[in-house]
């Protein structure tokens, strides 16, 4: 006897299903925010390299890299997936609208995890396979664990994981540690407080409704808006720190202190806006939360970039 047909519908709605889940286990792995690595890696391997480095070792890094990032926000999500399902910003995420369980998520977060020591450790090297262990390591513990609902410094420390994709980048081409690479490191370290923080004013209410105690739930904006423009200041001269230690040429100086000009000008006008008195959305934080992601992108092509030029 033949089978009966699956019908149009069913079958749609498997198919339709399979995409949904598959979607959600992309999104546990945030990637967006995986293209910070995609910024600071590749122009920490140019600059080792001192111009363009093997395209197979970029490759082998960038998948190595990705899968580390990937591995710990999947386990960020599952120990926020609490605060993730009170925040209006997060509660789409997978775990809150429980599209993926808990158990599954983690043993999807081990398995990336296991794939990027793997990968890195056989096809880059095991310096660069240990960095990228270590930035897992301290984003989950470290942060997510211990200071994200603890301390107002959450993002100081915590963002120090976000600071490891050029040291890998580096790692990858020269097996070796340079006080260039620890620049670079710096850089995204100063970098991410203003960053975070300019986000964070926006969707302040979401923060403190969630119990996080990220600075502008704790402090007032003024006061957020100050330390984002300190903040901001160290940035820039930290980056200029770089021109005579890489040494770069020309084009990297110009861009840094054209952009870092930008991101100072953006910051006091923040702090303008809340020393006027204005809160949350009406402070516009969103404009420098969008210009400091083009200007670590900038400062970092440009540093790629400039080692072609000489």
């Amino acid at each position: 006897m033949a089978p009966e047909p699956v019908a149009p519908e069913a079958s749609t709605r498997g198919s339709v299903r399979a995409r949904d889940v598959l979607s959600a286990y992309v999104a546990l792995t945030k990637p967006r925010i995986i293209e910070l690595l995609l910024v600071t890696t590749v122009p920490a391997m140019f600059l080792a390299a001192g111009g363009i480095p093997p395209l197979l070792l970029v490759l082998n890094t960038l998948i190595g890299g990705c899968l580390a990032a990937a591995s710990a926000n999947v386990f960020n999500c599952v120990l926020d997936r609490d605060i993730d399902e009170q925040m209006r910003r997060t509660r789409r995420r997978p775990l809150p609208r429980h599209v993926v369980s808990p158990a599954a998520a983690t043993a999807f977060g081990f398995v990336l995890g296991l794939a990027s020591a793997l990968w890195l450790g056989y096809l880059v090297n095991v310096l660069s396979a240990l960095l990228a262990l270590t930035a897992n390591v301290f984003y989950v513990f470290v942060y997510t664990m211990i200071l994200k609902r603890r301390t107002w410094q959450n993002i100081v420390w915590g963002g120090i994981a976000g600071c490891f994709p050029p040291l890998i980048g580096w790692t990858a081409v020269t097996n070796s540690i340079a006080l260039a690479p620890f620049l670079l490191f710096a850089i995204v370290f100063f970098w991410t407080p203003p960053h975070t923080w300019a986000l964070a004013l926006r969707y302040r209410e979401d923060y403190a409704g969630a119990g996080v105690p990220m600075l502008p739930v704790v402090r007032e904006a003024p006061v957020v808006a100050r330390q984002i423009l300190a903040y901001s200041v160290v940035t820039v001269l930290v980056s200029l720190t770089l021109w005579p230690v890489a040494p770069t040429g020309w084009l990297y100086p110009l861009v840094a202190a054209v952009a870092g000009a930008a991101l100072i000008w953006e910051s006091i006008g923040l702090l303008r806006r809340a020393n006027a008195g204005l809160r949350d959305a009406a402070l516009k934080p969103m404009r420098l939360f969008h210009w400091s992601n083009s200007y670590l992108a900038l400062i970092f092509v440009a540093a790629a970039i400039d080692p072609l030029l000489r």
